[in-house]
């Protein structure tokens, strides 16, 4: 049996193609909103919702860029690339991390603009907008986040926590057009200061964004407690007398092991590999550990005379 045609891959693919479809969701989401932000913002006179449409519309394109990510992710092992295409899924995470940034500064510049411009207040019913858009965003956060600590995707974590960062935008754009009415005269600005101070927080995500999306990327050390539970797998295995080393690195939405066994050193060839392949099987075929392919090198437990 391939490579490629292996169950582990085969679920692999499965997961990244219903990620993609996840993500596409959260597009239509986001377009939607996006219409409602514009025509709120424009009639109801608030800059806040114009610019929480805008950042929808760029939503639309770093999902596009996620979405991108997965197809690519889902391609099994080929001659180019024998480990697989699962790195396309931190790299479309991390260029989406970088683009926040970006969104950060642009909604931020205009914000200073619109505070020093006088400008009418907003209108009253933009408030009903928010707050439909702060339950729409939480609940699409928290379902990206679920389905991405599932699977262990980082792409869909960052959509989880680009989503969230929505949420926190509208909620400041609700207090700040809260106080402008409020307030009243003299205060129509306080929803342009709650854009502003919305691009903050954004700009914070953003910061944890890049280093999740960059820790798979340089491949990073995985948890010690998936670690251990690793050694803990292998070391069952029946023939196997100890461990050296144990490398893990994430590749996607999978994992890839290297491992050093120790066997008896008076074994045949033949019985130190039943006993590698042995252990390769139990690692790729343990759940939910989403391990596709396993190294393994054997070493006797005793050097010889």
């Amino acid at each position: 049996m391939s490579v490629s045609s292996s169950p582990s891959h085969r679920a692999n693919q499965e997961r990244a193609r219903s990620s993609a479809r996840l993500v596409l969701r959260g597009v239509a989401v986001n377009a939607l909103l996006a219409a409602v932000k514009f025509a709120a913002g424009i009639f109801g006179h608030t800059y806040a919702l114009i610019a929480d449409g805008a950042e929808s519309l760029l939503d639309i394109f770093s999902s596009l860029l996620v979405w991108a990510g997965f197809q690519v992710a889902s391609r099994p092992p080929d001659k180019d690339h024998p480990y697989g295409h699962g790195k396309a899924e931190a790299v479309s995470a991390l260029a989406v991390a970088t683009f926040i940034f970006a969104m950060a500064g642009w909604v931020g510049y205009h914000a200073v603009h619109e505070i020093m411009t006088p400008h009418e207040g907003p209108a009253w019913w933009t408030l009903l907008v928010l707050a439909g858009v702060v339950i729409i965003k939480v609940w699409l956060s928290r379902r990206m986040a679920a389905a991405g600590e599932e699977i262990g995707s980082t792409a869909l974590g960052v959509e989880a926590m680009h989503h969230w960062s929505d949420a926190i935008t509208s909620a400041a754009a609700f207090v700040g057009i809260t106080l402008a009415l409020l307030g009243g005269k003299g205060w129509e600005t306080a929803d342009d200061w709650a854009a502003l101070f919305a691009c903050v927080v954004i700009a914070f995500n953003g910061v944890g964004m890049v280093v999740k999306a960059l820790g798979d990327v340089m491949d990073a050390a995985v948890s010690e407690k998936f670690a251990d539970e690793v050694r803990a797998l292998a070391l069952v295995v029946p023939g196997v007398l100890g461990l050296d080393k144990v490398r893990m690195r994430k590749s996607g939405l999978s994992y890839l092991v290297d491992i050093q066994i120790r066997v008896d050193g008076d074994l045949s060839v033949r019985a130190g590999h039943d006993i590698a392949h042995a252990v390769k099987d139990a690692l790729v075929g343990s759940a939910p550990h989403r391990i596709t392919d396993v190294m393994v090198h054997v070493e006797p437990m005793k050097e010889p005379l």
